[in-house]
């Protein structure tokens, strides 16, 4: 049965519900997900889209964090060291339940200076030590000549050695979805563009929550017995609803993005610069046919559109060119963005219930649950633990445990009897619908065993490309409006398919055939299609 955003909201207007969750992000979702799975009656509400804010915006890691690992061991911090341990383990379960949009990724430390060497390999044998069972592959020292080798734009100049680590790899956006989309495989009721205006509160316990409708302008009222604020750095906005003097939880910080030509980086390997001038730590890595390049932490301010500014840029132009034979140019770069993380503020944390990790649940006077900091990898552990707060402050009644650590999500559950785990996959879809061996591998990464619904409406006539050098093709916008509940050309766009991350000239040359193909499947008028064409450009001019 396809998911309509209409048949959704009639179930929010008219039902009640166990648990309801605020934002639709990755531990909103995995909120969602973990409670539904459990047999208990949920709702989930996002003010924008899924995903739609830090959550497709992250470096693409699924990671226990080796800087973090360093910071542990000169602070001799053994709560650190377990958080790292902890995100190992879910990185291993990230890899399991979405095998689709998941892969792991060997990460090339480049050594110029001797001594230094100990000092890296001890830290990543130490990281592997903790991943134990749950490690991807064991890292490796290598020569200058073969890292030279594999890494070609990589600077040969008094290169002494390599350390190779692996971590993972993921499309952030898809992997949200696919968890918003099986929470209501499960049951739960899920919508967008829903924003929380206010609380409904009896015996001074919030027992509602007032919801606008962005798409119709409407207003009404959402009913559950417990709710969780899950709306990442945004969360103490939703604190503030609850109660105007509240202490903020957060202290966000922005990671800046840009996108560069494939020519940049290897395919199969990716680059830690792990000394920067600052002391920060920078990333090069593919990412769907293209290199992406991001930094670590600065102090933000909370913004619903963080844009990258130009210092951001030529921080990371500086300090990515020191280390490659060809500088990179302004001309270079294809697209970028900036994201927020809800990191937690450490002086404002003693009223919550603080786990030995970096995420907080705090319970309100009112019964409000936060969940706050984290980061993608560790969003399931994030969703268990408000979930199992949830279940102990209103006394619901779960029908069984917490599952979520071997739930395979939407993609990757082999439906319609199609297995994602033919050898090779790409001949199925490839002999039956007539694809190009691009847009097949696509399909398969991005859809996984709901491919051949895409692939059919593409033999319907919409096989055509969104963009000539991309893989995204029409259909993917029928099913996107259809099956996935993309209510705008951006939704389309940016999360969807990644176009507008991955190339913003592109993403721009694309709006008006998507805006034609939504309006056939949301039947738009030719006012309504004018706005949304207006609306994703000015987005896209404005920075993602």
């Amino acid at each position: 049965m396809a998911v309509t955003r209409e048949s959704e909201v009639e179930a929010l207007r008219h039902g009640r519900f166990d648990l309801l969750v605020i934002g639709g992000g990755a531990t909103g979702a995995g909120t969602a997900l973990d409670a539904a799975s459990r047999g208990l009656r949920v709702a989930l509400v996002e003010r924008d889209d899924f995903s739609s804010g830090t959550s497709s915006r992250s470096t693409k890691l699924i990671h226990g964090g080796v800087r973090y690992l360093e910071q542990a061991v000169k602070h001799l911090d053994a709560s650190r060291i377990n958080a790292v341990n902890a995100a190992l383990r879910e990185r291993a379960v990230m890899l399991r339940i979405a095998p689709h949009l998941t892969r792991a990724l060997p990460f090339l430390t480049p050594i110029y200076r001797w001594y230094r060497l100990p000092y890296y390999y001890a830290g990543f044998k130490l990281y592997d030590l903790l991943a134990g069972r749950f490690n991807a592959t064991p890292g490796s020292l290598i020569s200058a000549r073969e890292a030279r080798s594999r890494f070609p734009m990589l600077t040969g100049r008094r290169l002494k050695a390599g350390l190779i680590y692996y971590d993972g790899q993921f499309d952030d956006a898809r992997m949200n979805l696919s968890l918003a989309l099986t929470a209501r495989q499960y049951g739960a009721t899920i919508a967008n563009h829903l924003e929380v205006r206010g609380f409904e509160k009896r015996s001074s316990l919030i027992r509602a929550i007032f919801v606008h409708d962005h798409t119709t302008g409407e207003e009404w009222e959402v009913h559950a017995q417990v709710v969780v604020n899950a709306a990442g750095p945004f969360a103490d906005l939703v604190r503030k609803l609850d109660d105007p003097q509240a202490n903020p939880l957060l202290n966000p910080s922005a990671g800046a993005h840009i996108v560069l030509d494939k020519r940049f980086c290897p395919n199969d390997l990716a680059l830690l610069i792990p000394r920067t001038s600052d002391g920060r730590v920078v990333f090069m890595l593919p990412w769907m046919g293209m290199t992406l390049a991001g930094t670590t932490d600065s102090p933000a301010a909370v913004d619903f559109h963080p844009r990258t500014t130009q210092e951001e840029i030529d921080y990371l132009l500086h300090e990515l060119s020191a280390y490659l034979e060809t500088p990179i140019k302004r001309s270079d770069i294809k697209a970028a963005w900036s994201g927020l993380r809800p990191l937690v503020d450490a002086a404002q944390s003693a009223d919550t219930a603080a786990l030995p990790r970096d995420h907080v649940v705090h319970v309100s006077r009112s019964g409000l649950i936060t969940v706050a900091g984290g980061k993608w990898t560790t969003y399931r552990r994030m969703a268990k633990d408000a979930v199992d707060r949830a279940i102990e402050i209103a006394d619901l009644k779960p029908r069984r445990s917490c599952v979520t650590d071997h739930l395979m999500l939407l993609g990757a559950q082999e439906l319609n009897g199609y297995d994602a785990k033919m050898t090779p996959p790409q001949d199925s879809l490839k002999h039956w619908h007539d694809l190009p061996d691009d847009v097949v591998t696509h399909l398969e990464s991005a859809y996984g065993d709901r491919a051949p619904g895409i692939a059919a409406i593409a033999r319907r006539g919409y096989a055509a490309r969104l963009a000539q050098e991309f893989p995204y093709i029409e259909a993917e916008v029928l099913w996107a409006a259809r099956e996935e509940m993309a209510c705008t050309v951006m939704d389309v766009l940016a999360r969807r398919t990644r176009l507008a991350f991955l190339d913003n000239g592109a993403a721009d040359a694309a709006i008006a055939r998507v805006s034609e193909l939504l309006a056939e499947a949301l039947n738009w008028d030719t006012r309504k299609s004018a706005l949304e064409r207006d609306a994703a450009r000015q987005r896209l001019s404005q920075g993602l």
